[in-house]
């Protein structure tokens, strides 16, 4: 605990007057960040707070919910591996034009998960080198993950091809 207090002292010195919050919940601190420099916050959480791993990068869309100012929230979920410390970052982004730019350069590992959030949530990762679909078929156009799309889809899926067994 008290070298994740140490980490947040030192983002807070790192960038000045920027609005870090912190929360606690259940030993994690989760701590928002503005979308502008989430991959200098990134870069500096990996390269000089020794958070080294990304454990998991993950998307909620906050639509109806009563006191949310922002649509989506990308959740980086970061492990230093030398000591077990845990930190979750957590950085808003809003429809029209949801885009962060991309963590594969610090963390190969982003790679299919940015993919994942993009698929689901259509939010964008600028600086990708392959954003494309990973769990949708290509033809699919929507993000079954958001809230406004139907629980019993659109009908699109009666348009994909079947594939047998043998195919595939």
């Amino acid at each position: 605990m008290k070298s994740i207090e140490e980490t947040i002292k030192k983002l807070a010195g790192r960038f000045p007057g920027v609005p870090f919050s912190a929360s606690w919940f259940r030993d994690n601190c989760r701590v928002h960040v503005p979308a502008t420099i989430i991959a200098e916050v990134l870069s500096y959480l990996k390269h000089d707070c020794g958070f080294d791993f990304l454990a998991d990068l993950t998307a909620v869309d906050y639509a109806d919910y009563p006191d949310s100012r922002d649509r989506f929230a990308v959740i980086y979920c970061l492990t230093a591996t030398e000591t077990g410390d845990r930190f979750v970052v957590k950085v808003f982004v809003n429809d029209p034009d949801p885009v962060l730019p991309s963590a594969v350069p610090l963390w190969n590992g982003a790679n299919w998960l940015e993919r994942e959030v993009f698929d689901m949530f259509g939010i964008r990762f600028a600086g990708h080198p392959d954003l494309r679909r990973i769990l949708m078929p290509d033809e699919f156009t929507a993000f079954p993950l958001r809230k406004d799309y139907p629980l019993r889809g659109r009908g699109e899926r009666h348009n994909f091809p079947v594939l047998t067994r043998d195919e595939g």
